[in-house]
């Protein structure tokens, strides 16, 4: 049964797609058996495993949250041996829509990555920079959760209303989920701010 590993934040910019890659990869190097799954409409980390326009004749992650097709219709390999990814493309931003009018809204994704976890060791959700219907998906769908966090001066604002929604999470739909920890990106030990926001996040 594979690990299902949600990077999410919902600030942009602070290193979520660019984690979710180089994570996955350095797994499947490993000779992990990876699955990353893109659930941003901008699709950067479809884009940055040199997957765009390589579609699967099933579509994205759009076509499988909406039902309309096997979730392992939909998935494509990419360059890297062991890695596979779920893609996303513009039409994912319609989810957030669509999915507020179906059954059992906040688990579809849970439904798309359930039949694919005997499958991979480790499937990773890239998020989109928000709090909304698809990162709320992800979260009720995943293991554990890893927050980026860029070591800035409004960073710690948006950890408190993310751990308060990883919290509700808990509650209402996905109890075991458990924070797998916070990575701090972008630090510069040269600067007095960097290492503040790091003694700040670790305190």
């Amino acid at each position: 049964m594979g690990l299902v590993l949600a990077i999410a934040n919902q600030k942009g910019g602070v290193g979520k797609t660019t984690t979710a890659v180089n994570l996955s990869a350095a797994l499947a190097l490993q000779g992990k058996r990876s699955l990353l799954v893109d659930l941003d409409s901008q699709g950067s980390a479809t884009s940055g495993l040199g997957c765009r326009g390589r579609i699967a004749d099933g579509g994205t992650v759009y076509e499988a949250l909406l039902g309309q097709v096997s979730p392992d219709q939909t998935l494509i390999p990419t360059a890297i041996d062991g890695l596979s990814l779920l893609p996303a493309n513009p039409d994912l931003a319609g989810a957030e829509i669509e999915l507020a009018s179906l059954d059992q809204r906040e688990t579809r994704l849970s439904g798309v990555l359930e039949p694919l976890r005997n499958s991979f060791e480790f499937i990773i959700i890239d998020c989109p920079p928000s709090l909304g219907m698809l990162t709320l998906n992800a979260l009720s769908a995943a293991d554990s959760v890893l927050v980026p966090l860029q070591c800035e001066f409004y960073a710690l604002e948006g950890l408190g209303a993310l751990l308060g929604t990883i919290e509700r999470i808990r509650s209402a739909y996905n109890p075991p989920l458990r924070l797998q920890g916070i990575l701090l990106t972008m630090f510069d030990a040269r600067t007095s701010l960097s290492r503040q926001v790091a003694d700040e996040v670790r305190r």
